[in-house]
């Protein structure tokens, strides 16, 4: 099982020790594994998804409150 990037960027997230990931392997400054969760490190995954999402949902209503037309905020945001 590889891990996603998501969860490998959540694994240094969670873990100070953590520096590198590679698959489903998490490994510290001196190349020795270190152990994690992997139940909170999808959790953590998704949370970061979500919050990517949210953001950007923000920015949109914020920049549709300016009085921007769907086509202006479409073209902003490529």
């Amino acid at each position: 099982m590889n891990l996603t990037t998501q969860q490998q960027h959540a694994i240094i997230k969670l873990n100070a020790k953590v520096v590198t990931v590679h698959e489903n392997i998490a490994y510290d400054a001196n190349g020795n594994e270190v152990a994690y969760d992997l139940q909170a490190v999808t959790a953590q995954a998704q949370a970061d998804a979500q919050a990517v999402i949210d953001t950007k949902a923000s920015a949109l209503a914020k920049l549709a409150a300016l009085g921007l037309t769907q086509d202006e905020v479409k073209s902003l945001i490529g």
